[in-house]
């Protein structure tokens, strides 16, 4: 008998788990050593063919430029690799003589990835390095409409993992990837975490299974540009990072708000950077293709300026590099102030510093609380007040924030998946790491005796009891025993609440 499609998918997802399951087992009593030579082998492969997976992701989902995903598959095997090949995940990982707390390290078992359409081969690379680093297994669920280049990227990152010794089984890719595959793996029994990357629902989904989950949100991320700031600096990060795989990095900036003083001037470094100012009318044309409803609409994801103008129906200028449109009200009925996934920027303009910040907190309450913010200034106690006060994890400052956010230009840890904290929703506001797919048992050794108030009134008690008894036997009342003269004490000092 033939199942019907979605039974398929589910009954591949339990195979897969058990599968991963007694694999996870054999990984878990390999050595440091044998880990960090098979996680080493995967970043090796990853790098060789980093502009072939790059080049298919493009071209199956049709987001972003061929180029930049292999800069991002690059920067996982380099940068991410790099963070974490020295960091211990076997055993003993950490000893504090001092405290005499022993910290271990044991393997969370089996990793649920969903993965996202915007940027698929760098996430499947770096969920499968980070999982076999704290020995864990991996079943990975692509994005749809990114399939066929999630299963080649597992399949790359499976054959060298077992090259390099590990045992058969570690990594797989759903097949038949669907909501309900999705819902099977993400509550089966046999997961053990979730790391999801992707829209709101799916997070939310994830967060939604009873199992433990890393889920991030959107990211919405507002640039603020104090009348400090270095201009031509600023532009040319801004420009940089929001053009870098057409703008599929949720980290990625989508609205500049500038102060007053300096608005002409930025203005006109944009312009001579590359970046088309739109008109009234241009303004409307393109913001009626930005949302569907009340999401983002998926056709403009990832394209280039000219594509997203052809769409309204504009012409733009062949170098045009972005997409700009002067903004003033923040909400889902202004589609320029939302998060955009592709070179288009709002732009806001303030009288000052605490206006910025209110129009930043604006942006990101609307659709990315938690994420990442960029300020761009020269005033340590402006950068102060910014980062003290805003409801996001990363404060990005003088860098993109696309870079400096997934720690490629800053010093955070280097990641593809970042949380967004309580703000967000999210079970932490971290750059994630194999750190968080680990359980750390203590060890702790005795240092000191406990004194307990019945161990310092025991002596008083037994005291008090003594004296008693050598009264009675004074007066020659010796009616009744030693035993039942103490019962008697410890009773009323009982009572007078001596304990």
């Amino acid at each position: 008998m033939k199942l019907d499609t979605d039974l398929q998918a589910i009954q591949e997802v339990r195979d897969f788990l058990h599968e991963a399951k007694a694999a996870q087992k054999q990984l878990e009593r390999m050595t440091q050593r044998q880990i960090d030579d098979i996680v080493k082998a995967m970043a090796d492969a990853a790098e060789a063919e980093a502009e072939r997976l790059g080049a298919l992701a493009t071209e199956e989902t049709g987001y972003g430029k061929p180029a930049d995903k292999k800069a991002k598959n690059l920067f996982v095997a380099r940068d991410v690799y790099g963070a974490i090949k020295d960091m211990p995940t076997v055993g003993i990982i950490r000893r504090d003589e001092s405290r005499r707390v022993w910290e271990v390290a044991q393997p969370v078992g089996i990793v649920a990835a969903i993965i996202p359409s915007t940027n698929p081969t760098s996430t499947v690379i770096f969920k499968c390095m980070i999982a076999l680093k704290a020995r864990n297994a991996i079943v990975i669920s692509p994005h749809p409409a990114a399939l066929r280049c999630c299963q080649e990227t597992a399949r790359v990152m499976r054959q060298a993992a077992e090259k390099a010794g590990a045992p058969p089984g570690l990594i797989h890719c759903l097949s038949q990837p669907s909501i309900e595959a999705s819902n099977e793996l993400m509550k089966h029994k046999l997961t053990d975490v979730i790391l999801a990357t992707g829209g709101t629902a799916m997070v939310k989904a994830a967060y939604g299974s009873g199992k433990p989950a890393y889920g991030v949100g959107p990211g919405n991320v507002p640039v603020y540009v104090h009348r400090s700031a270095d201009l031509p600096r600023a532009v040319r990060q801004i420009l940089q990072s929001k053009t870098f795989d057409w703008g599929t990095i949720c980290a990625s900036e989508q609205a500049i708000v500038v102060d007053q003083a300096v608005k002409v001037r930025l203005v006109d470094e944009l312009k001579r950077q590359g970046a088309w100012f739109l008109n009234e009318e241009e303004e409307r044309k393109v913001a009626s293709v930005i949302m569907i409803g009340k999401g983002l609409n998926p056709r403009i994801v990832g394209k280039s300026p000219q594509v997203i103008a052809g769409m309204a129906g504009i012409s733009v200028p062949a170098d045009a590099r972005v997409l700009i449109a002067e903004e003033s009200e923040v909400g889902l009925n202004h589609p320029w102030s939302v998060e955009k996934l592709s070179p288009l920027l709002a732009l806001y303009t303030v009288n000052d510093w605490q206006e910025g910040c209110r129009r930043c907190i604006d942006l990101l309450e609307l659709g990315g609380l938690g994420h990442t913010l960029g300020i761009h200034c020269e005033e340590m106690p402006i950068i102060e007040a910014f980062g003290l006060e805003k409801p996001a994890s990363r404060i990005i400052v003088n860098a993109g924030t696309t870079f400096g956010g997934i720690g490629a230009t800053t010093g955070i840890q280097p990641s593809m998946t970042l949380g967004c904290g309580s703000f967000g929703n999210n079970i932490t506001s971290d750059n994630i790491g194999p750190q968080h797919l680990l359980n750390i048992k203590r060890v702790a050794f005795g240092l000191k005796e406990m004194e307990t108030p019945d161990a310092e009134n025991a002596p008083a008690v037994q005291t008090a009891a003594d004296r008693a008894v050598q009264a009675l036997q004074g007066q020659g009342k010796l009616g009744i025993t030693r035993e039942e003269v103490l019962k008697i004490v410890q009773s009323v000092l009982s009572e007078m609440q001596v304990k």
